[in-house]
Formats: C-alpha cells, sequence, structure tokens
C-alpha cells in the first residue's frame, strides 16, 4: 500500500467539540465516546462490519439533547472519510448491502460520486431507542452523505423493533462503506469517465 488512507479532524463549536481519527485500512478496532451511548454503540457496528479503525471523542451539550452531538459526528465522519479517500483513486466506489438483524431488513447503497444526496425511506416505529431519539438517524446520514460527497440510500424493507431496524442500518452501512472504499488492484485511477470525482 503506497501510503495509509487515514482522516483526522477535530472540530469545536459552542455545542460541540470532536475529535475524530479513522484509518480505513484497520481491522475494526474502535475507541468510541460521543456522551450519546446509543450512537457509540451503532458506531462501533460500522467500525467493525467495514472493518476501519475508529477513534472519536465528542462532547456536545446533551443537557439539551442529543441533535447537536449526533449531527455533528456525521459532520466530522464525513469529513474524515473525504480527507482518507484523498483523489479516490483506485476504489472500488460503489458499495451495498441488505442486511438482517431479526425480523428487520436494512438496504444501503451509496457512491462516492463526489455529490452528496440522501434518499432516505424508513418508518421508525418508535421515537425513541431508550433515552436516544430515532429522528436522529436521519439527521446522523444526511450530514455523513453530505460532507464525505456520497450519494447515501437507506431503505426499510421489513422491521417492527426500532433498535433492529437501527441496528440494521448501521450494519449494511459499515458493509457497503467497506466495499465502497475497498482498493481494487485491478484500476489504477478514479473510477469514473470524467476521470475526477
Amino acid at each position: 500500500m503506497a501510503s495509509e488512507r487515514i482522516g483526522e479532524i477535530a472540530r469545536k463549536t459552542t455545542e460541540t467539540d470532536i475529535r475524530l481519527r479513522l484509518n480505513l485500512d484497520g481491522s475494526g478496532q474502535h475507541r468510541v465516546d460521543t456522551g450519546v451511548p446509543f450512537l457509540d454503540h451503532m458506531l462501533a457496528h460500522v467500525a467493525l462490519h467495514a472493518p476501519l479503525d475508529l477513534e472519536l471523542s465528542c462532547r456536545g451539550d446533551t443537557q439539551i439533547d442529543d441533535h447537536h452531538s449526533v449531527e455533528d459526528v456525521g459532520i466530522v465522519l464525513g469529513q474524515a472519510l473525504r480527507e482518507a479517500l484523498g483523489d479516490k483513486a483506485g476504489i472500488a466506489r460503489y458499495g451495498e448491502r441488505t442486511l438482517p438483524m431479526d425480523e428487520a431488513l436494512a438496504l444501503v447503497a451509496l457512491d462516492f460520486s463526489g455529490r452528496p444526496y440522501l434518499a432516505y425511506d424508513v418508518n421508525l416505529p418508535a421515537g425513541k431507542v431508550g433515552a436516544f431519539d430515532t429522528e436522529l438517524v436521519a439527521e446522523f446520514f444526511r450530514a455523513v452523505a453530505t460532507h464525505a460527497g456520497m450519494t447515501l440510500h437507506v431503505r426499510l424493507l421489513a422491521g417492527v423493533n426500532a433498535h433492529h431496524i437501527i441496528e440494521a442500518i448501521f450494519k449494511a452501512f459499515g458493509r457497503a462503506l467497506g466495499e465502497a472504499v475497498r482498493l481494487d488492484a485491478r484500476r489504477g485511477g478514479v473510477p469514473s469517465t470524467k476521470g475526477v470525482l
């Protein structure tokens, strides 16, 4: 491998203070502390299933609610993915996974196209999983897609348990992400007829 594919971002606002480091060529090791335990659990799945190494800390205004922390972690994760991929030469570019979690079945498809877009077709049956607001799942993935320059489709095919549904989505995202960032030995340049992504 010519160079390590690492993204390292620090972002501080009046609402959050985030430090994130990821290695696209990792083995799934992760140390995640966002201040939002359910999000920590979901990001651990992403790291494990991609697999990528992820170190992440966030101190946010969770005394208000979790919205700023969840959205800002998505922003920083997207920025780190963009940084780690560089000009995207040699990557597979596309990733797709349909993944079951008990009764839940989620489909995630993505393209590192440089054109940010989120299509989110998920009707969650509960407003909360524990203390976590389930509407924040869409906010997280919108932030990731926007800042990574990714076209991202998330679709729920089956499911009645909100925890199972969200976990299936994050695991599917991890698997699709790993597929898309994989280096293809047959491909030397950028995977686009335009020559740039």
